[in-house]
């Protein structure tokens, strides 16, 4: 998944983000929020995690700026705060969840895939294809397609707006980090995919992205 996490303690910033990243998520991570507004695009991610103590702008008043942009993505407040009136104002911001420090890092991650992934890990493509969106693994039959980790980001983001057009410039921020890519570059990734599967399952929209169909 791909997550974006303000935090202006480095050191707690750098932990987390080592920690996610090493069970296999995308962290985007930065130490101001200012700086984060002028860089991301918010819909993009699948989780925010932000500080609340942070100068400049608060936690809070960030989540009021991404929500103009990505009102549905679930965010965690990090906080050292453990007042019930901080609580009740995260919750009233429409947090989806809070966090005290010091906190375990795997406890982070636990609250994080209840969240992401509180609905079914595995989504139905077709009759045969079948994907596990916590561990970004393809199956066919049963079986596992072997993917490049490209390959499998690719199908995330496709699977995430199951129904809908991905656009390219979506595709160049989720899977390759916003790098100044090609719409080439991306329709040779497809190409590469496609090799791999036995059925028509990545759509072509004509010059605005990708899609994958519902499966009835």
């Amino acid at each position: 998944m791909k997550i974006l996490l303000v935090e202006d303690d480095n050191f707690i910033g750098e932990s987390i983000k080592d920690y996610l990243e090493f069970e296999g998520n995308r962290v985007d991570y930065f130490d101001s929020p200012i700086k984060a507004l002028e860089e991301i695009y918010p819909e993009h991610y699948d989780i925010f995690l932000l500080d609340v103590n942070m100068p400049g702008m608060n936690g809070y008043e960030f989540y009021d700026e991404l929500k103009n942009y990505a009102k549905d993505i679930p965010v965690i407040f990090i906080t050292a705060y453990s007042d019930i009136e901080h609580i009740k104002k995260a919750f009233d911001l429409g947090a989806a969840d809070y966090i005290k420090k010091p906190f375990e890092l795997e406890e982070l991650e636990l609250r994080i895939k209840r969240l992401v992934f509180k609905k079914t890990n595995n989504i139905k493509i077709t009759e045969n294809y079948e994907f596990d969106l916590n561990k970004l693994r393809l199956f066919y039959q049963g079986e596992e397609v072997e993917l490049t980790q490209n390959e499998k980001y690719f199908l995330e983001v496709l699977i995430k707006n199951i129904g809908q057009v991905v656009e390219f410039e979506r595709f160049r921020d989720y899977v390759w980090d916003g790098k100044d890519i090609c719409d080439n570059t991306i329709r040779t990734q497809v190409k590469k995919l496609r090799s791999k599967l036995k059925e028509d399952v990545i759509k072509n929209v004509r010059g605005i992205g990708y899609k994958i169909e519902k499966f009835k």
